[in-house]
């Protein structure tokens, strides 16, 4: 934070309360959100707005799906239902709105993702991992987001981690929850990040505005999963991402005659160039190769899920394209994943 950082209410006070001026604008880059199936035996749809042609990254944030509220039938119709599958070189973020979904990895954890209650799974070298909704489940709603990890921690131990952060209230603005980082002073989340990031659920009350104090040195993404909200003057849809450089010190936000629920994310620019294919993320062609390969033979590098009750045992790995694929940093185009 820039300054001397303020304690958690006090500090939600002092940013709930200042003005919304008519300041110099600050740019905004609006990502839409593409509809995109998701691997698995209900084949449930997704909207996601990273990885995009135009952009790579937010910090270290390189995925962000969003989906829901799919209503779900007694059968599971409509639900989540995703086999073992692979993952290497990320951290996968669960964060729900409604809904339960049941997670089991290779590591040896089994949890719950509930709305509220942030699970962040570090897939380092390699881990498999399920994913399904709980037969009690009748909407699901929520995102799913990647962070990649940097090269010097990317063959790190496979871990899960799971963490409840408090709801604080903004003074006459709405409430937030921090799952990671810390935002205007409050207590930071301890989930573990191995590169500065932010992420927080926040609820605007109808007609609110509010100035943010943001770090200066972090590029932000505001995704807007339900009402009206506009960023900097800038209107966004549900299911947008709009997306700010580092530079400024606010990030304005006023919210429409419904109120807002959005997703904050941000994060210190990743400098480095990653190749993300399917599941994988990588430094290279070569290394993806070796990923996909190590997959289908069935390499203890991914390691075992037990209690998985589904109709298959894993998810097969798609075909490489035909042509290599290329590395890609924060700005540039290029292969992208297709699951979770």
């Amino acid at each position: 934070m820039p300054g001397r950082p303020l304690s958690g209410a006090h500090a939600l006070a002092a940013c709930s309360t200042g003005l919304v001026t008519e300041a110099t604008p600050t740019p905004v880059q609006v990502l839409r959100g593409r509809l995109v199936p998701l691997g698995g035996i209900r084949a449930m749809y997704v909207r996601r707005t990273l990885p995009h042609r135009s952009r790579a990254f937010i910090g270290a944030w390189c995925f962000v799906d969003h989906y829901g509220p799919n209503e779900i039938g007694a059968d599971g119709s409509g639900g989540m239902d995703i086999p073992p599958h692979p993952h290497t070189g990320l951290q996968t973020v669960s964060w729900l709105f409604e809904g339960e979904i049941e997670h089991r990895d290779s590591g040896g954890a089994v949890g719950l993702v509930r709305p509220g209650e942030v699970n962040l799974m570090t897939a380092g070298a390699g881990i498999a991992h399920t994913e399904v909704s709980t037969r009690e489940t009748r909407r699901l709603h929520g995102v799913q987001l990647w962070v990649a990890l940097p090269d010097a921690a990317r063959d790190t131990h496979r871990n899960f981690e799971h963490h409840a952060p408090p709801l604080v209230p903004l003074r006459g603005v709405g409430s937030a929850r921090v799952f990671i980082g810390e935002l205007a002073g409050v207590d930071r989340s301890p989930i573990h990040t191995f590169t500065p990031l932010l992420g927080a659920e926040l609820i605007l009350n109808p007609g609110a505005a509010v100035a943010l104090a943001v770090d200066t040195a972090y590029e932000h993404g505001v995704l807007l999963d339900t009402g009206e909200v506009s960023v900097e003057g800038v209107p966004i849809e549900s299911g947008d991402l709009a997306c700010i450089d580092p530079g400024p010190d606010r990030l304005r936000l006023r919210a429409g005659a419904a109120g807002a629920r959005i997703v904050l994310l941000g994060g210190v620019p990743f400098d480095e160039e990653i190749v993300m294919w399917w599941n994988f993320v990588g430094r290279s062609h070569d290394e993806i190769l070796a990923y996909r390969q190590g997959w289908e033979a069935g390499s203890i590098r991914f390691g075992t899920v037990k209690g998985y009750a589904g109709p298959v045992d894993r998810i097969p790995a798609p075909p490489l394209p035909a042509v290599r694929l290329r590395p890609r940093g924060r700005r540039g185009a290029g292969a992208e994943g297709n699951s979770s």
